[in-house]
Parts: C-alpha cells; structure tokens; sequence
C-alpha cells in the first residue's frame, strides 16, 4: 500500500514539474519572441524602407552615353542603395502584361519613356530627405520627371514611429505578465509541498535549510524551461530566416546571444525569486491555516 501511494506522489510530482516547466518555456517563448522584435524593429524597418524606389524619367533626348554617365553618378550618391535602368522597351512589355494588351500596337507607338529607379537607403526614407533628393535630380536637364509615392513614405515613416511606441509598451507590459504567471507556476508547486515544508520546520530544521532544496529545484526548473524556450526561438528564426532571409534575422550573432541570454537570465531570476517567497510564505504560516 505504501509502495503504491509513494508511486503515486513521484507521478504527481513529476506532473507538478512538467507542468511548470511548461509554463516557464511558453511564457519565456512569447517573452523571447518580443525581445527579438525589439532587439531587430531597426532591421524590419529597413527592410520595407528599403523596398521604396524613386523612379527617373528621362528625357528621349537623352543618348545612351548620358544615361550610363546618370546612372553612373546615382551609384556614387550616399543616399542609393541600388540604381536599375530600365529601357522603355521593357518598361512597355511589362506594362502589356500588367493590363493583358499590347497597348504599344494600339496606340501605334511607346509613349513611355526610359527610367532609371533609385532603391533609397533607409536612413534617407523620409519624407524630407525624399523631396531634398527629388529637388537635386529635377534639376538635371536630362530629367524629364521624378517620381516616388510621398503618402506611402508619410503612412511607412508615421507607422513605425507608433510600432516603435507599442512595442516598447508591449514589452513593459507582458514582462509583467510572464512574472505573474511563472511566478503562480512556481507557487503551486511549493503550495503541494506545504505540509512537507511544516514537518521539517517542527522537527527543528532552520527556515534557510528547508528553503534551499525548493530554490535549488525552482532554478532547475527555471533552466530547463529557458533552454526549451531557446530552442523554440531559434527555431523560428531558422524558418524566418529561411523563408524572408532579407531581415537578416540570423547575421546579428552577438546580439543573439544576448537575447538568449537574457531569457536563461529572465528564467533563473524569476523561478528564483518566486521559489523563495512562496517557501517563506509557507514558512510563516500556522498549521491550522495550511488547509485553506
């Protein structure tokens, strides 16, 4: 009989743990995955400003030579990140396609003209800095015009102010969260031990003797739910990565490891400190009042 009641309470014991470590690795999995949004808002953000093109027109005057020279000059700007030419050949062959009819036979000739798009660096997409460069380009005699969507770049520019903004609200505030929970987690399991943790202390062991076996394990606990936490979060930056390489999510190593340092840190810390103040809660209570 007692061989099957002690089976009994190592299976509860052993469920008391999974289901701990569980918590611990879901809520620092969420946490981990702001973190890594904070730590790489620059990066996404450079991305889509990166995608902005400024399209130049150029005059059909404009010879072949003049054109390579234009093209030439863009490439040595510090605003560019890459400069395309497209012939209006192609620009109308891609432009048939886009409306399903050979609009040059129709119209009996290629009203459009050669272009060149500017791929902008994310540093010069604002909507200051876009019509100072606008400005310089118009002034070329070979420009016919210069284009590049200015609602977007006010909408992307004022979008990611507000998504900086939240993030960092988010963060502060699920931060809370995963303390809260983890922190319950951690309770529960100390609470299914409260009248082991009151026969030892009757049977005359000190407060720091009973607390340090249940930090030991709380820290454990806590390490075993960081680690699968970490392997979560790499394993969605390994399919991120794999799928939209251009955020560039896996070329920061150092910063990294100091996310996932900072979810082992966060995990210790908090399984830590929650283990500590549930024993000592458990400590100072009255016999009487561990039944309730």
């Amino acid at each position: 009989m007692s061989k099957s009641f002690e089976k009994y309470q190592k299976r509860r014991l052993r469920s008391s743990y999974f289901s701990v470590v569980v918590s611990i690795a879901l809520v620092l999995f969420l946490l981990g995955l702001l973190g890594l949004l904070v730590l790489k808002t620059k990066s996404i953000s450079d991305h889509f400003k990166e995608q902005v093109a400024v399209t130049i027109f150029l005059n059909d005057s404009a010879q072949e030579s003049t054109i390579k020279e234009i093209q030439s000059n863009l490439e040595k700007q510090d605003y560019a990140k890459s400069v395309t030419f497209i012939p209006k050949e192609k620009a109308a062959e891609l432009y048939s396609k886009d409306i399903g009819e050979d609009f040059v036979e129709y119209l009996g000739g290629n009203p459009l003209k050669n272009a060149i798009d500017v791929y902008i660096k994310s540093d010069f997409v604002t909507p200051e800095k876009l019509s100072e460069i606008e400005k310089n380009l118009s002034e070329n005699k070979n420009v016919f015009e210069v284009s590049y969507d200015k609602p977007l770049i006010e909408l992307l520019t004022k979008n990611i102010q507000r998504i900086g903004l939240w993030v960092l609200v988010f963060s502060g505030l699920f931060t809370l969260i995963a303390v809260v929970l983890i922190n319950s987690a951690i309770r529960l399991s100390v609470y299914s031990k409260r009248f082991t943790i009151k026969t030892m202390q009757m049977v005359g062991a000190t407060k720091g003797f009973i607390r340090k076996p249940f930090i030991w394990k709380g820290v454990q606990l806590g390490v075993l739910g960081s680690i699968v936490a970490i392997l979560g979060i790499a394993g969605f930056i390994y399919y991120i990565h794999k799928y939209i390489p251009e955020i560039k999510l896996m070329d920061d190593k150092p910063l990294l490891g100091i996310l996932f340092g900072g979810i082992l840190l966060v995990g210790i810390l908090i399984t830590l400190l929650s283990t500590f103040f549930a024993t000592r809660r458990f400590l100072n209570l009255r016999t009487e009042d561990l039944y309730y």
